[in-house]
């Protein structure tokens, strides 16, 4: 398939995909491959995957891809050194990464050149997606955001549970996400769209498109399903200490002094329930041995007695009502 427009131009679009999962790879690609505007190139990263990733690569011959091979594994834990790989070999003035699972519409990059035509002094944009099923339905989609906002209000969103986002429904100014240093790295890639996202909004802001324009798929392999709890915990410690540092900056316009204020006062409880679910999770895994490490080495790691507390008795109480249920079912 050879491009149909947009010929002899610098590439605008680069988009990476990071591949180790072959089952939904051929539904991505097509998707990129379908797109009513052309001037892109695709960066294929196949992270030493024990599938056929060759296989389904190779059955493209377009000029656009490129296509390289990982020598070692990555791994989930450290799946933003891939990430931050397929930007190191874009050219394009701006960095899509898409999920080897998801799918773009077709008017994914045409409508995403009209906004960046409208706000061209930004550094990141963002769409409404799908979600979809392993069978490709369409299940879901995620709430409407305004056409543009703020840091503050993008983060107030996203900390009170009022929106979901995903990797694959923001464009970087390319440049911009180099210069910061690539996509901040956390365990798994846990929050590091989000805070890759906030770094390069801090000074602009981020413009949005109501359309949806990503299929984002739920499956069993998706990595927030999945991973270590003690890997999620680490992060969610790391996360905790960016906003911090983050928020230690007052900003200057009026609105933005009002939100900050609420986001710091609301991260509190935010940083508590995800690390609650965290050490419940692990009390689940080995329960004496965490409850003793945490109890003791909690405070020095950031999650204080009243955390493991709360999580002890959520653990206690799901075990009662596990327990209870046997009971039941046994009498029954």
């Amino acid at each position: 398939m050879e491009p149909k427009n947009q010929v002899n131009l610098p590439i605008f679009f680069s988009i990476g995909i990071p591949a180790y999962k072959a089952k939904f790879l051929k539904e991505c690609i097509d998707s990129i491959f379908a797109q009513t505007y052309t001037n892109f190139e695709l960066i294929i990263v196949n992270d030493a995957s024990p599938e056929n990733i060759d296989e389904i690569v190779h059955q493209y011959s377009d000029e656009r891809i490129q296509y390289y091979v990982n020598i070692q594994n990555v791994g989930a834990e450290h799946v933003v050194d891939n990430w931050n790989k397929c930007l190191s070999y874009a050219k394009g003035d701006y960095f899509i990464l898409m999920g080897d699972d998801d799918k773009m519409e077709p008017q994914y990059l045409d409508e995403f050149t009209k906004l960046i035509d409208k706000y061209p002094d930004l550094n990141v944009y963002h769409c409404r997606s799908y979600i979809i099923n392993e069978e490709s339905q369409k299940i879901a989609l995620t709430r409407s955001w305004p056409e543009f906002e703020s840091v503050y209000d993008n983060m107030w969103h996203r900390i009170n549970y009022c929106r979901n986002q995903y990797i694959s429904d923001f464009v970087y100014k390319r440049n911009v996400l180099v210069e910061q240093g690539g996509f901040y790295k956390l365990p798994l890639a846990w929050a590091s769209d989000d805070i890759s996202a906030y770094i390069a909004m801090k000074n602009k802001g981020i413009a949005h498109i109501n359309i949806p324009l990503l299929n984002y798929r739920v499956n069993a392999q998706t990595i927030s399903l999945t991973g270590s709890p003690k890997l999620k915990l680490k992060a969610v410690l790391l996360e905790e200490k960016w906003f911090l540092s983050f928020l230690k900056q007052v900003p200057e316009k009026d609105i933005d002094k009002i939100i900050h204020s609420s986001i710091c006062k609301t991260k509190s409880v935010f940083f508590y329930e995800r690390k609650v679910f965290f050490i419940v999770q692990l009390l689940n895994e080995q329960f004496m041995k965490n409850l003793l490490f945490w109890l003791i080495n909690g405070k020095k790691n950031g999650v204080t007695k009243r955390v493991v507390y709360k999580a002890f008795l959520i653990f206690i109480k799901v075990q009662d009502s596990f327990i209870s249920k046997l009971l039941l079912d046994y009498e029954k």
